[in-house]
């Protein structure tokens, strides 16, 4: 999943993971956190870590790699090493 920071600004930091979901997927969890759902009450956010109160944009991975909402941004996207194989191969296409 993509995952985006927006508690300090529109383009914050972002990593690409492995997220799990609740049996109801309606909540995401990822590196010891959890995120609920905003229901349509972010601005800009979808999810909200229910220990900090930070919101974040988390939603798939684009196979064009534009994630980001203001795309814009010159901040990096970081890869999970975990993951950066099968994203790479899986999500954008690229081949070894």
């Amino acid at each position: 999943m993509y995952i985006e920071n927006k508690a300090s600004s529109l383009n914050g930091p972002a990593r690409i993971g492995r997220v799990t979901f609740s049996k109801t997927g309606k909540t995401i969890y990822y590196r010891g956190r959890t995120f609920h759902g905003l229901g349509g009450r972010g601005s800009k956010a979808n999810y909200r870590d229910s220990e900090t109160g930070e919101e974040f944009w988390i939603s798939g991975p684009r196979r064009d790699g534009n994630d980001r909402l203001y795309p814009e941004s010159s901040l990096a996207v970081e890869i999970d090493d975990e993951v950066a194989e099968e994203y790479w191969r899986d999500i954008r296409g690229k081949r070894p």
